[in-house]
């Protein structure tokens, strides 16, 4: 399985960005989907979650109303929409396949590459 993130870049403060996951398998739509992202010298920390279906979603409290996460389960495709950005927001973003949704990154089994996101003041 592989995951590949991409839509990361440099934007300045209160811009928008959309992140994109592309799965490589083609049971995408049997597992759920987050988006997770880590700055330099902290600890991952949950962004957002999707259930199978897409039905249900989950956002961490420091992103939520401005953080979008969706799935194109035909394109086998998780997106992150993110708007209202701010310095704070900066790190690289990983998406991640889970059986269920959690916010433990240690339930999570297959991992993308990564995507930087740098939000200039």
């Amino acid at each position: 399985v592989q995951l590949v993130e991409s839509g990361g870049g440099l934007v300045q403060a209160g811009g928008s960005l959309r992140l994109s996951c592309a799965a490589s398998e083609r049971t995408f739509s049997s597992y759920a989907m987050g988006w997770f992202r880590q700055a330099p010298g902290k600890e991952r920390e949950f962004v957002a979650g999707i259930s199978r279906s897409g039905s249900n979603t989950y956002y961490g409290d420091s992103v939520k109303g401005r953080l979008t996460i969706s799935r194109d389960n035909a394109a086998n495709t998780v997106y992150l929409q993110m708007n209202s950005l701010t310095p704070e927001d900066t790190a690289v973003y990983y998406c991640a396949r889970g059986e269920v949704f959690t916010t433990h990154p240690n339930e999570y089994d297959y991992w993308g590459q990564g995507t930087q996101v740098t939000v200039s003041s």
